[in-house]
């Protein structure tokens, strides 16, 4: 407990840091300015202060180191006029920053070292922070990486994204059951954004376009619009050692005029504020539901509110600098993160044109040589479309533009493909059917001079099925840049216990050179290094252990295999899949109370969309499963289920550095990347997975020996696809029939009787996804992964060469891809 005397203050605010500039230098100025912060920026003392208060003030200290390096990052940038990066993406999943900053920062020790003096734990209130839950995925988790290794390797960049009041939900369990809550991660208070006022936009909706005579013909103009302010909180994303620290800057919507005095003295008290009640809701939630025309309507505002903030700061920054017009793709690169963006173009094209006085042709060229599109999904379903009566009636000119677009697209289509008509149907930016609609990932790709896949078979899904009429007609648009994950975050900080080992044993080269990491090989059959490895993982699986207990109440024991899924909750992704396999496991148990298996917890997290009905029953399902399997007494010392709720990224944190095996078992051709798959690997996880995604490339790196793999690969799934009948599984494979039948008949849910039926009658009449085609070889792969766990050095062996050859998907090499290969971009060092 911190014991705050006038003699303890008055010496930390008079004190002067030591002139040698070494660590215990850094930790006493580091202590005077939380001592500061606390008394004169948060006006507290030792009888007031809060845990919160605490972290809040340690946090605005380290932003104070901060602040120095990345004004310097900005001059510097503006003094070379250097092409600048600009990622966009409605998702950044960036979870806490002290922790992250302080270790980018290399101030952990005298971080500790200064709390420790005031009688305060660093770790603890390092974890008061509230994860910002500004995505609900891969998606999101991915910008962050990525903006992390920007900076890291010196890149000038900017991330543009929205600021939600409320970010993605908190996640309770009730029953079982599912329950949404707001994540008000705004509450009390962010220290790490700065707000910007004085680079306010305005965005404009509604309203009707007219053409007037000008000095070069026609001009349009949009007119009795809707207006709605945009006004930026900048966060800082320092790289790692400091030295460059580029900017997020996240939009957040306000009213044009505030409160109409009008009808306040009118006594319309409810009618003063209303617009700008209507105006801030733009920004109030990440993703609002869809499934009804207003939640669809308010997405489609998001984007463009987000689209055009961010164009014109691209914009007046672009003039601040002084450049020509022809200039602009030599100093602008913009990248959309998925379709999310793609109003960019339209957007970009209205600006140049009635803005700036820009004919077509030049705009054009501008635009396009300047947009680069990242597809996230290979889902037909998840290909986002507008319908075109909304489009025109929230941004006329921009369909407009659009439909211009179209008619020039087209016209070179029909030039190269005389007389089919089937491919210009096809490849329509406009989709004609009974409701007409704007396809945004044909507008993407026609508007962008690049267009990447996120892992080598998602890139070959793309150009061969999903976009193949595009890749035909531009084939040198097509290219691959697998994803990554930054080793800051998911090594050094998650793993602190993995990582002093590693950094012991070959330097900590590999914090920015994950390659080096292949150095670990050598040692893969060292008895001493192999006892220190275990060792790690055994302390991180003795802290997840006794999490799950705190949370859940739930005993489990370290030393069983920790068998992890941890994802977004989709079909696809087939969690179902494993409930299924638990569920052959417990019978086999029942049967044979003697069965010799490596005793294992399940552990599950994941969230399911508010309005995904099946997703949200399969979190039920695996709650009642766990229920029926904790508490036979028969079966609990080999088998546990838990699924730990709200999964974020600071539970990732606590959940993939303890796990074993990693499931990465969606079906073949379903996945995009992912990149659970590469952070359970960095952590010494075994994957048991489909040929899908980026797990392929995985396998070719760590080898077929270190790695489990089962199913149909995308192109057997697509030929059994046709005569596929899940029922003759059923009918021929006996334990498959019993396992299932267990659910049919209400095993699990007793007192809720036939809320599981929708599950058997999708896996036996459809089975989209396939989940019995691959059951049998999933079975014998998980008896493959229990052999193998029961060999305990040559478990090790295989967990220390999965992280010795994790080195390819570091986000750093991602990052050096795109540099180098689409946005064509120098580092850009910084001299604080």
């Amino acid at each position: 407990m911190w014991t705050e005397t006038p003699e303890r203050i008055d010496a930390a605010t008079q004190a002067e840091p030591g002139g040698n500039g070494g660590a215990r230098a850094a930790a006493e100025s580091l202590r005077q300015d939380f001592v500061r912060h606390l008394r004169r920026t948060l006006a507290k003392d030792r009888y007031t202060a809060t845990d919160r208060d605490r972290y809040f003030a340690l946090a605005l200290a380290v932003r104070d180191r901060l602040v120095e390096r990345w004004i310097a990052t900005q001059q510097t940038h503006h003094k070379c006029n250097v092409k600048r990066i600009y990622y966009l993406s409605l998702e950044f999943l960036i979870g806490r920053l002290l922790g992250n900053n302080v270790i980018n920062l290399k101030l952990e020790d005298s971080c500790r070292e200064a709390m420790a003096e005031l009688g305060l734990d660093w770790e603890a209130l390092r974890d008061r922070e509230v994860d910002a839950g500004l995505g609900n995925g891969g998606l999101g988790r991915l910008a962050a990486c990525f903006l992390d290794s920007m900076s890291t390797l010196s890149l000038p960049a900017i991330g543009y994204g929205l600021r939600y009041d409320f970010g993605i939900f908190n996640q309770r369990i009730v029953n079982g059951y599912q329950v949404e809550q707001p994540d008000e991660w705004l509450k009390l208070g962010y220290p790490w954004e700065i707000a910007h006022p004085e680079f306010s936009f305005p965005v404009q909706f509604e309203g009707r376009v007219e053409v007037v005579s000008g000095a070069k013909g026609r001009e349009w103009r949009w007119v009795d619009t809707r207006t709605v302010m945009g006004m930026p909180y900048d966060l800082p994303v320092v790289g790692y050692g400091g030295s460059t620290v580029n900017t997020l800057r996240l939009w957040s919507a306000k009213a044009a005029e505030e409160f109409d005095l009008d009808d306040f003295n009118r006594g319309e008290y409810v009618d003063a504020v209303a617009n700008k009640v209507l105006a801030e809701n733009l920004t109030k939630v990440l993703y609002p539901n869809d499934n009804v025309y207003k939640g669809k309507e308010l997405r489609l505002r998001q984007q463009y509110f987000f689209v055009s903030c961010s164009l014109q700061d691209i914009l007046r920054r672009f003039m601040s600098d002084g450049n020509r017009w022809e200039e602009f793709p030599d100093k602008v690169f913009m990248q959309l993160n998925d379709t999310h963006p793609a109003l960019v173009i339209p957007e970009l094209m209205r600006l140049l044109m009635d803005r700036e006085g820009i004919g077509w042709d030049r705009a054009w060229e501008i635009t396009t040589h300047a947009t680069g599109y990242t597809n996230h999904t290979i889902l037909p379903e998840a290909l986002e479309k507008w319908p075109v009566a909304m489009m025109e009636k929230l941004l006329p000119r921009h369909l407009q533009i659009i439909y211009e677009i179209n008619a020039r697209f087209m016209r070179g289509v029909a030039s190269h493909y005389l007389f089919d008509h089937d491919r210009l149907r096809r490849m329509s930016i406009i989709e004609e059917d009974k409701e007409k609609h704007v396809r945004m990932a044909h507008l993407a790709v026609v508007g962008s001079c690049s267009v990447n896949g996120v892992a080598k078979l998602h890139s070959e899904l793309l150009r061969n099925v999903v976009l193949r009429d595009f890749a035909e007609y531009w084939p040198a648009k097509f290219n691959n840049k697998t994803n990554g994950i930054t080793p800051r975050r998911w090594l050094l900080k998650a793993n602190p216990a993995l990582a002093e080992l590693i950094t012991g044993t070959i330097g900590e080269q590999w914090i920015t050179d994950l390659d080096q990491l292949r150095k670990l090989e050598a040692f893969a059959d060292q008895a001493n290094f192999q006892e220190r490895f275990f060792l790690a993982k055994q302390l991180n699986k003795e802290a997840l252990a006794r999490h799950i207990g705190r949370e859940l109440g739930i005993a489990v024991s370290p030393d069983t295999l920790f068998d992890v899924q941890v994802k977004r909750l989709h079909e696809y992704k087939r969690q179902l899949l494993l409930m299924l396999y638990v569920i052959v496991l417990y019978g086999r148990l029942k049967r044979d109370p003697e069965l010799q298996i490596a005793p294992r917890t399940f552990i599950f997290s994941a969230k399911a969309a508010p309005g995904y009905a099946m997703a949200k029953l399969i979190i039920k399902f695996i709650h009642q499963v766990a229920e029926v399997v904790n508490q036979d007494p028969q079966v609990s010392d080999k088998l546990k289920v838990v699924f730990l709720p709200n999964y974020r990224v600071s539970l990732a944190e606590k959940i993939i550095p303890a796990a074993d095996v990693s499931e990465q078992i969606s079906l073949a051709g379903t996945e995009a990347s992912g990149t659970g798959n590469m952070k359970l690997q960095l952590n010494g996880a075994l994957t048991i997975g489909t040929p899908d995604g980026a797990t392929l490339e995985i396998m070719e790196e760590v080898g077929k020996d270190n790695i489990f793999i089962f199913g149909l690969n995308a192109e057997e799934v697509e030929r059994r696809r046709a005569g596929y009948h899940p029922r003759d599984v059923y009918n021929s494979d006996e334990e498959i029939r019993q396992a299932i039948d267990l659910i049919e008949r209400d095993f699990f849910n007793m007192l809720e009787p036939g809320i599981f039926r929708p599950l058997t009658q999708a896996l036996l009449s459809d089975d989209h996804y396939m989940l019995l085609a691959d059951f049998r070889d999933y079975i014998r792969t998980q008896e493959q992964v229990d052999s193998a766990y029961k060999d305990h050095s040559g478990w090790i062996r295989k967990s220390i060469l999965n992280v010795a050859r994790a080195g390819r998907f570091s986000s750093d090499r991602t990052i050096r891809e795109y540099a180098s290969e689409i946005w064509h971009v120098d580092p850009c060092e910084i001299v604080a």
